[in-house]
């Protein structure tokens, strides 16, 4: 087929994108000056660039903004929790397991894994670095291998497959036909041979320095420096009360049941299948109905102010972090056939498909090579991953995973998948040190630049033997 400009100006944008993130700057720009460009030159006109840069971003938006009241919802729940000190509770009973250092290292992987599948890594640092890193670098373990944990587990592991909340399979799918259940469950295996392999390459690189427990490894800890990462919690407006160790179980418990469901209703038969996107409306139900629950056990007489307050901090939250995918998200957009449509105010069949038209016109300067191609789609998500979030960049993934798979053989989801942990593993926050493992290293009280260095072989070779098991996989 025969490439326009317009054809030229969005790969010019793709590769800018990709040059933006390597230098480590922020990437809305380049989207949205290239989607006033290719939108002019599509059209020949200055004002349908113009009128593109908003309805890209309009798209964009509305396809995503599920992924917005998830996120909004339970980082509400989380501050709910918060308010009657039901966080402190739910933490309490593996502080009294975490006897040594070796454990606690597993100790704070598991909890941080479980607690980052339904609020993300993001709100759930500060209460596992508040809570439970001076409990395990008292136990013994080093402050560089308690953060390393938290790091891997939560912002890699678990936010990599997303399994729960399922925002980032929904991103990867939007702008293509791929299924975003399939991606999930094949990125859920995915991130746990990764996540696994990392962990246990990491353990063994920080065992050694592992010490036993004293007193004095929590007051060196604490003299090593003088800052201090607080709770985003005002403590004269937390409540305790009998109502606290009953939530503090309750929470837990409802979602326990509900991944449980999932997982089964999923990988078997015995129950039905939920239909697309009802995990995700599962989850977010639940969470508000605990929300008003806590509130009116906490002070009835405030629970319609407490609640507003609640969501609408979680929606500030759910901004700030996503707020940014919007434009960079409505570039990709431009380049489905589908969703440019809506972008350009035409029906679907005459839409332009800029990526795949042009991924078809250079089939002959692919590899024809399986092996290739899905390095080749790691590489580019963890590229992608170096502006920081890991998210920007899922929807590219997903088009070009469907594009690409036709001609080697292989299913979309796969490639998609392999592309989706890269970009999630790098700039979710395990190899990115202007990303949220910021946090993760105040807590501890490292240098963020040391936690990146200790995370780059175990990240590396878990990455590299979770591709070569999707091959051999799926």
């Amino acid at each position: 087929m025969e490439l326009t400009m317009a054809h030229w100006l969005y790969l010019a944008g793709i590769c800018l994108i990709i040059i933006t993130m390597l230098f480590r700057q922020n990437v809305v720009v380049p989207a949205i000056v290239m989607s006033f460009l290719v939108a002019w030159a599509y059209n020949e006109s200055f004002l349908a660039g113009i009128h593109a840069i908003f309805n890209a971003s309009l798209t964009a938006a509305t396809e995503l903004f599920d992924i917005f009241l998830i996120i909004a919802i339970m980082t509400a729940l989380l501050r709910s929790i918060k308010s009657i000190g039901a966080d402190e509770q739910m933490v309490l009973p593996f502080q009294k397991v975490m006897k040594n250092g070796y454990l606690s290292f597993w100790i704070l992987v598991a909890v941080t894994y479980f607690l980052s599948l339904f609020f993300w890594p993001a709100p759930s640092v500060p209460l596992i670095g508040a809570l439970l890193i001076p409990v395990a670098i008292k136990a013994g373990l080093p402050p560089i291998g308690a953060a390393i944990a938290i790091s891997l587990a939560g912002h890699g592991m678990a936010l990599s497959s997303d399994f729960v909340l399922k925002v980032a399979p929904g991103l990867t799918a939007s702008s293509s036909s791929i299924d975003a259940n399939v991606i999930g469950e094949q990125t859920l295996i995915l991130s746990l041979i990764a996540g696994i392999t990392s962990l246990t390459v990491a353990y063994f690189m920080i065992r050694k320095s592992i010490k036993g427990p004293a007193e004095s490894n929590l007051t060196d800890w604490e003299n090593s420096g003088d800052q201090e990462m607080k709770l985003n919690t005002d403590e004269s407006k937390v409540i305790k009360g009998k109502f606290s160790k009953v939530f503090a179980f309750l929470v837990p418990s409802v979602f326990l049941v509900i991944v449980t469901y999932v997982v089964i209703a999923t990988f078997s038969e015995f129950i039905p299948s939920i239909e697309d996107g009802a995990g995700a409306s599962l989850v977010g139900g639940s969470a508000v109905i605990l929300i008003l629950m806590i509130s009116l056990f906490r002070n009835y007489k405030s629970t319609l102010q407490e609640v507003s307050d609640h969501i609408v901090n979680g929606f500030v939250f759910a901004f700030k972090v996503m707020g940014l995918v919007i434009p960079v998200a409505g570039f990709f957009f431009i380049g489905s056939g589908e969703l440019s449509a809506q972008v350009f105010g035409t029906d679907a069949e005459n839409a332009p498909a800029f990526l795949f038209d042009l991924v078809e016109a250079s089939q002959t300067a692919i590899p024809d090579s399986v092996i290739i191609t899905a390095f080749g789609i790691l590489a580019l998500g963890m590229i992608s991953g170096l502006d920081g979030s890991g998210f920007s960049a899922l929807p590219l993934i997903g088009s070009l995973s469907e594009a690409l798979s036709t001609s080697i053989g292989i299913q979309p989801e796969t490639l998609a998948s392999i592309g989706q942990i890269g970009a999630i593993w790098v700039g979710g926050g395990t190899l990115v040190a202007w990303s949220p493992i910021i946090a993760i290293a105040g807590f501890a009280k490292i240098s963020v630049l040391d936690l990146v260095r200790k995370s780059f072989i175990p990240v590396i070779i878990g990455l590299f033997v979770a591709t070569i098991s999707a091959l051999l996989i799926f």
